[in-house]
């Protein structure tokens, strides 16, 4: 019946993206009164247990639906809506065109910074923050701008994996495989998923080299974008030094860095209110327009999983998969990366990951691996993979409206040049280097 219900939600997920929280939210509460009316058949009931009656939602509510990866992203989305209002991005933006000796190293440039944004500010905010600036420098030299919001989408899909709070599928990894901050640079003593990434970003950035060399060899002038305030900028670098620093305090609270995020990103607000004299409704505006979409798609998604893998059917996929590929690793990494990749193309990647890295996992355990050789590659797949087509992740459609607002609309054909080639290289790139480092 859980299968059932997950397979049913995942279909209705896919022909109908835009309702997908109804449709998350539904099979949550579904799964929920399953477990109510079948008791101990869905969620376990501990020995003893004096709130039996209740179980089941407490259950759900505060041990299967992650919190701390929910606030978070929560936080981290105020203070990177906060560092887009500031105005820094665009004047760090100016400074990187102004130094440039030709058209095509800027427009690199410019995508390369979109990634090092990407690392700490959510995907679809990147591409809005630096959207005006590659559309700026494309009416100066008269260039269609349609390639170049393809890789502004691309490039900031690809650097959102690096750290733990740039995408939600870096948050749901880390909660699973118990990693901190830290643990995404150096991890038992090799390095770990953010350097896995940079070989990814800089193949990218010499596949746009090459695609843009011809673009013109004249330097561009631009007129600094004057800066706010650097508030947001400093709230930013606290967030990033503050989550290193809390990943060396062992205290078993377990919702230290999110609370931590998530107060920065209010002081972030009042400073909005008090300091730019902004207004109550303005700053509720500000809040309203976080995704929360994505909030809500989350925690219904971590119910229906967890009650899958309650009952024991992510570990018989698991064993499955492994007894496919013959206990054979390079087959298994393959796998894995491949079905990724494709599936990550068409269909959105946080349910996919949050039901695949048990199975990585209990995959890379029965053949006597490092968990990470199959989970990075897990990872590194479905978030590359989105790439892959044009309605592969949000920043792909909002980059496509953009081009079709200024009367540049974009096909499915002219994505995929670029994104295939762009996906095979970037994801060949990392793992060939995950595979040096982890196996």
């Amino acid at each position: 019946m859980i299968l059932a219900i997950a397979i049913l939600m995942y279909g209705l997920v896919i022909i109908f993206q835009n309702r997908k929280v109804f449709f998350t939210t539904a099979a949550a509460l579904l799964i929920v009164i399953l477990a109510f009316v079948f008791k101990r058949a869905v969620f376990a009931i501990p020995e003893g247990s004096t709130d039996a009656a209740l179980y089941p939602l407490k259950h759900a509510l505060l041990e299967i639906v992650n919190w701390n990866v929910l606030m978070i992203y929560l936080g981290s989305m105020m203070i990177a809506a906060l560092f887009i209002y500031s105005q820094v991005p665009a004047r760090i933006a100016d400074s990187i065109i102004a130094n440039c000796k030709n058209t095509g190293i800027a427009i690199v440039a410019i995508l390369a910074m979109t990634g090092i944004i990407s690392i700490f500010v959510e995907n679809v905010a990147t591409v809005l923050v630096m959207a005006p600036i590659a559309l700026a420098l494309c009416k100066k030299i008269k260039l269609n701008p349609t390639n170049f919001m393809i890789g502004l989408a691309v490039m900031s899909n690809l650097e959102g994996t690096a750290t733990l709070v740039g995408d939600p599928p870096s948050m749901i990894f880390a909660s699973f495989a118990g990693y901190n901050f830290n643990d995404f640079f150096v991890h038992d003593g090799r390095l770990s998923i953010f350097f896995i990434i940079q070989a990814g970003m800089l193949a990218g950035c010499v596949f746009f080299y090459a695609f843009f060399a011809k673009a013109g060899n004249n330097k561009i002038e631009m007129t600094p974008t004057k800066v706010i305030s650097w508030i947001p900028f400093v709230l930013l670098l606290v967030m990033i030094f503050g989550l290193a620093a809390v990943s060396f305090v062992h205290i078993d609270f377990a919702y230290m860095s999110g609370l931590f995020v998530l107060a920065l990103g209010i002081m972030g607000l009042l400073w909005y209110v008090f300091c730019q004299k902004k207004t109550w409704h303005e700053a509720g505006t500000l809040v309203k327009e976080l995704d929360w979409e994505t909030i809500f798609f989350l925690i219904g998604i971590f119910i229906v999983i967890g009650g899958i893998q309650e009952i024991g059917l992510l570990k018989d996929f698991a064993q499955f998969l492994a007894s496919i590929t013959g206990g054979s690793r390079v087959l298994g990494f393959f796998i894995i990366l491949a079905v990724s990749i494709i599936i990550s193309g068409f269909v959105d990647n946080v349910p996919y990951i949050i039901a695949m890295l048990p199975v990585a996992a209990t995959m890379a355990d029965s053949m006597n691996l490092k968990r990470e050789l199959f989970m990075f590659a897990l990872l590194v797949g479905s978030c590359l993979g989105g790439n892959l087509t044009p309605f592969g992740a949000s920043a792909n459609i909002v980059a496509m409206g953009i081009v079709k607002k200024e009367d540049y609309p974009m096909n499915f054909g002219r994505w995929i040049k670029i994104g295939i080639p762009f996906t095979v290289i970037t994801t060949s790139a990392a793992a060939i280097l995950l595979w040096l480092l982890w196996t």
